[in-house]
């Protein structure tokens, strides 16, 4: 008789953006003729650049010819991207070799599917908050216990805590983990680690035979010039981690699909030599992955040439400016917020006695904003509100103006 996983049984009561969608759409249902205002899905919203356009219109013709026609690529991706990756990544200090890359369809998928090429009994640490896709894909694989609704956290998880004392980055396990999820510029808080903050988990991983599964989504966001963009920009990172990053923020591929994942070949765990760790992720592409659209993978390479790269920049600065406006808008409502500057979250504290669903309706009830509940990120969100710098502009504009004219503080 076919059984069920019953891991996924162990998941928290309802994944964070269906039950925002739910409680929307009731809301819709009662109050057909209020327009909603989003500022919660981090979710990208204008058009492709010119650049990225051209590219992915070559991918097309490329297929409508005989002689430049492909069928399945490799798995690990086209050699002249990863060649183009490993060059990016050397315009920023970090020296890389194109075997190190790994293209796929996203960020989300390669940080769930990371954690299978490593053992099953593997003790996990996560930010707390965290983007979920890291706590529910270990949940799914039974590294974590049962939940705890009335913790609102899972009993073997590890929870690094983020708070406003410690700027939102936390400090290293105070015990052996195996696996460490960090985020920087961080969803949903919106810090960012800074070179001694990461020095220090990696010389944590070193120490302990960790992996640090960095996730470095938002790192084209980063302004700051001091502020390390990449894991790899810290010594001793290419032994204990690997990087997982996406052009869905800094392109607006959030539909097209793209990102990689970057595996040194001198990254070591438990027993393993250089190498190995490589080369079970590249075994597990290979069982099951096909390769990212041939397609998709034009538009990707002209995403870094010398336009495509300038043009991605602009539509990063156009997401900021709004994440000023928002900024503006919360500080004249007399919230408290953090993040915005180097990321496109605010991570808004909600007023006293009011818990993070509770604000969400309360926001949406009163000026018709959508947003996202910090407790949905976990334990260490409660009291936090999530308020995202995706939209267009108008939109952005008409958000923050209902904030200041109709939210009752």
């Amino acid at each position: 008789m076919a059984k069920v996983n019953k891991n996924y049984k162990k998941l928290a009561a309802g994944y964070l953006f269906p039950e925002i969608a739910r409680r929307t759409r009731e809301f819709q249902e009662k109050h057909p003729d209020i327009i909603l205002k989003k500022l919660g899905i981090g979710n990208t919203t204008e058009v492709l650049s010119p650049s990225v356009i051209e590219g992915l219109k070559r991918g097309v013709n490329k297929l409508a010819a005989v002689k430049t026609y492909t069928g399945y690529g490799d798995e690990q991706g086209k050699t002249e991207l990863r060649r183009t990756l490993a060059e990016y990544y050397k315009s920023n200090g970090v020296e890389l070799t194109p075997e190190d890359f790994f293209i796929s369809d996203g960020a989300k998928p390669d940080s769930s599917n990371i954690q299978s090429i490593f053992a099953s009994e593997s003790i996990i640490a996560v930010q707390d908050p965290a983007y979920p896709v890291y706590v529910d894909s270990n949940v799914i694989a039974g590294r974590t216990g049962v939940y705890s609704n009335e913790k609102n956290e899972y009993e073997k998880l590890v929870y690094m805590s983020c708070t406003e004392k410690n700027n939102f980055f936390p400090d290293v396990p105070d015990k052996k983990v195996d696996l460490i999820y960090l985020c920087s510029p961080n969803n949903p808080t919106g810090a960012v680690a800074t070179h001694e903050q990461l020095q220090l988990f990696v010389d944590y991983a070193l120490k302990n035979k960790s992996v640090i599964i960095f996730d470095a989504a938002y790192c084209e966001y980063i302004s700051d010039p001091d502020l390390p963009r990449s894991i790899f920009e810290i010594d001793g990172a290419k032994q204990c981690s690997v990087e997982i990053n996406s052009l869905s923020k800094f392109s607006g591929f959030t539909g097209v699909r793209l990102g990689w994942t970057v595996v040194p070949e001198e990254l070591v765990v438990e027993g393993s030599k250089p190498g190995e760790v490589r080369s079970l992720w590249n075994r597990r592409q290979c069982t099951f992955f096909n390769g990212a659209s041939n397609i998709v993978q034009e538009g990707a390479l002209a995403v870094f040439s010398k336009e495509g790269l300038k043009e991605s920049r602009e539509l990063v600065n156009y997401y900021m400016n709004n994440a000023k406006i928002i900024m503006e808008g919360i500080k004249a409502v007399g919230l408290k917020f953090y993040g915005g500057v180097n990321s496109p979250y605010i991570w808004l504290k909600t007023p006293e006695g009011i818990s993070s669903w509770d604000f969400f309706d309360k926001l949406l009830s009163e000026t018709g904003v959508i947003g996202t509940p910090g407790s949905g990120f976990g334990p260490g969100g409660e009291g936090f509100f999530r308020l995202s710098a995706f939209g267009h502009r108008k939109d952005i504009e008409e958000a923050v103006d209902s904030i200041k004219k109709n939210l009752n503080l």
